[in-house]
C-alpha cells in the first residue's frame, strides 16, 4: 500500500465534517455511478474489502507553513497528560498546568521532521493555531479576521431553515416547522490535507484525484445542493507516514475513526465517537434512510498492540458491514492509517 498527501482548499461552507469513513462513503458513491473511475463496479471493487482495502481515507487536517517549513495541526492524542505534557512536581502547579494544557487541542509535526516522544512537540490551542494560520493568507483575509474577531480557523454555527408546505405556501406544524443545521466554515485560504492509502493493484492516485474531485465539484456532506461541501484540489505528493514518527515504535496514533480489531491490542487509548449513518444519494429517500450506529474510536487514539507485526501494516482497524436494512451490502470505514509513536503508558 503506497501513500500519498492530498490538499484540499476549501470554497465553501460545510455541513458535514471531512471525516475519513465519511469521505470513503462519498468516493464508493463515485464508484457505483461511474465504473469507468476504476475499471470495474464497486461490488468486484468491495468484494476483498474485509481482507484488503483498495483505499483508506484519512481525516482532513490543517497544514501551514512558517518561513520555509511545513507543518501539520493533527488532533491532541486521547492520552493521560503525563505521556504528553512535562508537569512540575508541585500539586498546585500541576492541576493548573494540566487545566491549561486541557485547552491544547492540536498537535504540531513538522512535515519534514520525526518526532521520538509526545513531549518533544508543541501542542496549541485553536487560538494560538489560527495565528499561525493566518501568517500564510493575505492582508485582505488579515483584516477581515480582525473585523470578525475569530478565534479559531474553523467556526462553527447553526444555520436555520425552514421547510415549505407548497399546498399552504408556509410553514407550520407537522413537518414544516424551522430547524437548525449545524455549518462549519473554515478560515479563508485554509489548506487542509488528506491522507489516502492505496492499494495499487487495485487503482490508482490519478482514480483516487478524479473522484475527489468530483467530490468537490458536486458537493461533500449536507446541504450540497444548497451549496456547501464545495472544496478544490491542491498538489499531490507520495509520503510515508512510519518517517513521521518513532523508529522503533510500539503505538499506533490514528488518522481517522476506526474500529480496532478484537484481541489485538493491550491497550487502547480513545475518545468514543458514534456514527450515526445515513444513506446518501437516492437511498436518502428510501423507507428506511438509516443505517446501524456504529461505535468508533475517533482520530487521535493511541493503540499499543500486543504483537509488533502488526507495526508492519500501515493501518489498523476492519471493515464494517452489515449495517443497513436498506441495502445489505453497504460497507462502511472502520480502517485507519497511523503514525508509528512510542509511549510509556
Amino acid at each position: 500500500m503506497r501513500t500519498y498527501e492530498i490538499t484540499i482548499k476549501p470554497t465553501a461552507g460545510f455541513g458535514t465534517l471531512l471525516k475519513g469513513d465519511t469521505i470513503f462513503g462519498h468516493f464508493c458513491w463515485q464508484g457505483a455511478y461511474d465504473e469507468k473511475l476504476f475499471g470495474k463496479d464497486l461490488d468486484s471493487l468491495l468484494s476483498n474489502y474485509k481482507t484488503k482495502p483498495f483505499a483508506i481515507f484519512s481525516s482532513a487536517y490543517p497544514r501551514f507553513c512558517i518561513g520555509t517549513s511545513h507543518y501539520y495541526a493533527f488532533k491532541t492524542p486521547s492520552l493521560p497528560p503525563d505521556e504528553m505534557f512535562n508537569l512540575p512536581e508541585d500539586k498546585k502547579q500541576r492541576i493548573e498546568k494540566r487545566k491549561d494544557n486541557k485547552a491544547k487541542n492540536w498537535m504540531v509535526l513538522s512535515k519534514n521532521k520525526r518526532f521520538s516522544s509526545f513531549k518533544e512537540l508543541s501542542f496549541l490551542p485553536d487560538s494560538a493555531l489560527l495565528e499561525d494560520i493566518k501568517a500564510n493568507v493575505s492582508e485582505d483575509t488579515r483584516k477581515r479576521l480582525r473585523k470578525a474577531g475569530t478565534n479559531k480557523f474553523i467556526t462553527s454555527f447553526s444555520q436555520s431553515h425552514n421547510k415549505i408546505n407548497r399546498l399552504v405556501g408556509t410553514t407550520g406544524m407537522e413537518g414544516f416547522a424551522p430547524f437548525t443545521v449545524e455549518q462549519h466554515v473554515f478560515l479563508p485560504e485554509t489548506e487542509l490535507v488528506l491522507f489516502v492509502g492505496i492499494d495499487e493493484n487495485t487503482t490508482n492516485i490519478d482514480k483516487i484525484k478524479l473522484g475527489l474531485q468530483q467530490i468537490g465539484y458536486t458537493g461533500f456532506g449536507k446541504d450540497a445542493s444548497a451549496g456547501l461541501g464545495r472544496y478544490e484540489l491542491g498538489e499531490i505528493d507520495e509520503i510515508d507516514l512510519s518517517k513521521m514518527g518513532n523508529n522503533t515504535p510500539n503505538a499506533c496514533y490514528t488518522l481517522a475513526p476506526c474500529v480496532p480489531e478484537k484481541d489485538t491490542f493491550t491497550e487502547m487509548y480513545f475518545t468514543p465517537f458514534t456514527r450515526f449513518g445515513r444513506h446518501g444519494d437516492v437511498l436518502a429517500k428510501s423507507g428506511n434512510p438509516f443505517k446501524n450506529p456504529i461505535i468508533m474510536a475517533d482520530e487521535g487514539g493511541i493503540f499499543k498492540p500486543r504483537d509488533s507485526e502488526v507495526l508492519n501494516k500501515p493501518y489498523i482497524g476492519r471493515a464494517i458491514t452489515d449495517i443497513s436494512k436498506s441495502e445489505p451490502k453497504s460497507v462502511a470505514q472502520g480502517y485507519s492509517l497511523y503514525i508509528p509513536v512510542k509511549v510509556e503508558v
